[in-house]
This record gives C-alpha cells, structure tokens and sequence, in this order.
C-alpha cells in the first residue's frame, strides 16, 4: 500500500505529514530506501532548506526532497513524504507511479487537509475522492462535481489509477482559522480513516493525548481573544452540526461570497 502526504498547500494543519510520521514511527521495520532530490524542482525561497548548527558552526545544509519508507502496520507500507515540488510535475508524477509499478503496489492513498468553515468543537471531517466510480462509493467519497486548481498529489493518484493501481484521496477539513498549525484532531481523523478502508493497525492513544492538549490551547487563546472568540460563534451559530455534507458545502461557499473584499 503505497500512503502519500505532500508538506505545503494540499496540507492544512499539517494532518498528513503528522499521520505520515504515525505510521513511520509505529513500525519497527521502516528504513528509507529512495530519495528524489527536489533543490531544482521548488522555489527555495518559499520552501527553504535547513541547516544544523552544532557549537556555533555550521555543519550541513539540508536540501528539499521527497523521501521513500518502507514499513509495515499490520500490511507493508510505502511511505512518500516531503514538501510538494514547484516545477516539473509530470516528470516527478512519472517518476513515482514508475516506482509504484516496481513495488507491485495494489493501492494508494493520498493523505492531506484543506482549511475550511467549521470550528475545533466538532468533530473533523474527512473528504474523500478516489480514481473510480465503484471505489469512490465504497469509500464514502462526500463530492464528485468539483472543477477547479489540484495538487501534485491528485495528479499522482489520478496517474496511478490509470496505471491500474487505484487511488483514494482522504482530506480532513481544517478550521482556517487553525490551519496554519499543526492540527492533532485532523492527522488523527485521517489516520482513524485510513485504518477502517485499509485494516492497517495504527495506535491513535498519543494523538488522542495530543488532541486534549491541542484543544485546551485552542480554547484558552480564545479566552484571550474575544474577536476571535466571536467569529467562531458566528459559524456554529451559522452552519448547524446537523448539516448535510453537500448542504454545508453549498452554505459554506454561500458564506464565502457573501462576504465583503478586504480592503
């Protein structure tokens, strides 16, 4: 099983990095086997490199780039993570379906978030998309009439499914105004997700903790913040829990238009 969690746009809140390196930290096994150097395939001043400093000097530069894991929780696992490339999409969207191919991967998911209007007091949804009609059914997927701008990651499960290795798309629903920070509650939906379409075993007890932890912070930076406070009692006032999945849509993007352009 070949899980995909690109870092950047596709990722809000950080919810598939963060299940990504779940999965590599729950299993003993997990050893890096390829790598793809992406210094000349992303704009370095928007996704920087890092460097260690060890004693005042500098040791190494750490360049971008997408790293491959073996592993396995309960089936073997294909781990790809790292920052979402800027140029040459199909040449790297080749690479990895080609690498698929070799691994004789049988399924692909895809792990990500988008921000959207709901708040931290619910529970996280989890949208899904998958490369066929049959499969979308079978996994719940919420919407199938969206036309507009992608990631590199659905460019990539929609090759790997015309390559004869099915892909699903798993995107928790951050609130945005959240969505800048790591978000436990979204990278331990997606995980709980993952796990009941896949049987995979994965234990979510250290994102539970986290999730306390990240809702008590939450809560009490709202307490210190009213104006915030307000406006997030302004979208649980708006859009009812109870909501419908294509209702809320069309009330969300209702919301969106609605809304005066900033100055």
């Amino acid at each position: 099983m070949l899980v995909v969690a690109l870092q950047g746009w596709v990722d809000a809140g950080m919810a598939g990095e963060q299940a990504v390196e779940v999965l590599r930290s729950q299993s003993p096994s997990a050893r890096r086997f390829a790598r793809l150097d992406l210094a000349d395939l992303v704009d370095l001043q928007q996704t920087r490199p890092t460097t260690e400093i060890v004693e005042g000097t500098t040791r190494r530069i750490v360049w971008p780039e997408l790293e491959c894991v073996a592993g396995a929780v309960g089936r073997d696992l294909v781990l790809v993570t790292g920052p979402e490339p800027s140029l040459q999409w199909p040449s790297v969207v080749a690479g990895l379906v080609d690498l698929a191919l070799r691994l004789d991967v049988v399924v692909a998911y895809g792990l990500g978030a988008m921000p959207t209007v709901t708040t931290h007091r619910r529970p996280v949804e989890v949208l899904a998309t998958a490369t066929d009609a049959t499969l979308a059914e079978q996994v719940g997927a919420l919407r199938t009439d969206y036309a507009g701008i992608t990631g590199l990651q659905t460019a990539l499960l929609v090759a790997l499914g015309a390559a004869g290795i099915p892909g699903v798309g798993l995107w928790a629903q951050v609130p945005h105004y959240l969505a800048g920070s790591p978000s436990p509650p979204a990278a331990r939906a997606l995980l709980d997700r993952l796990a009941r379409l896949t049987g995979i075993t994965v234990d979510l007890d250290p994102l539970d903790r986290a999730l306390a932890e990240y809702l008590d912070s939450v809560e009490a930076n709202l307490a210190e913040r009213p104006e915030v406070a307000g406006f997030v009692e302004a979208i649980e006032a708006q859009f009812p829990a109870d909501v419908g999945g294509d209702d809320l849509i069309g009330e969300i993007e209702r919301y969106l238009r609605s809304r005066p352009d900033p100055d």
